[in-house]
């Protein structure tokens, strides 16, 4: 694929999730998550639009290396559980935030730190750059199924 359309593509996927979870998220923070009891680990509410902001930059870089890839069957791999992981991104908005369930975000965040992971890696093997780009969202992913994991348990 061209460089200027992988470019614009990934950058288009990744803003347009940004914005569902967004719809999802932002008119439920206040009351309904502000009132639920979290673990001393949660971080305040002003560390997530940034931290996610770098995420969602990194992660249209890195889909982008993986677009302007020459044809091969390990790409195409590349590219379906990229886009599998960014669906379940969006759905655990819905899940956690827009259905006031910890439980449903749960069920959605398990396999999508799996797809995460196996997509850095899989990335990683076809660009290493693309694979460092989403080093950090697995992290952040795995760090937010042990948060929404002990939302779940201290609101169950």
């Amino acid at each position: 694929m061209a460089p200027r359309r992988a470019a614009a593509l990934a950058v288009a996927l990744v803003f347009f999730d940004s914005l569902l979870g967004q719809v999802a998220t932002l008119p439920n923070i206040a009351p309904w998550y502000e009132g639920l009891a979290k673990p001393g680990f949660t971080p305040p509410n002003a560390v997530f639009a940034p931290v996610w902001t770098l995420l969602y930059a990194l992660m249209a870089l890195a889909f982008w290396r993986i677009l302007i890839q020459p044809q091969q069957k390990a790409r195409s791999l590349a590219i379906g559980l990229f886009l599998v992981q960014l669906a379940l991104n969006v759905i655990w908005s819905f899940a956690f935030f827009a259905a006031h369930s910890p439980l449903l975000g749960l069920i959605d965040i398990v396999p999508q730190e799996l797809f995460v992971i196996a997509t850095t890696i899989l990335f990683w093997r076809l660009d290493r750059l693309a694979g460092l780009c989403l080093a950090p969202l697995a992290l952040w992913v795995g760090y937010a199924t042990a948060l929404n994991f002990a939302i779940w348990r201290l609101n169950g």
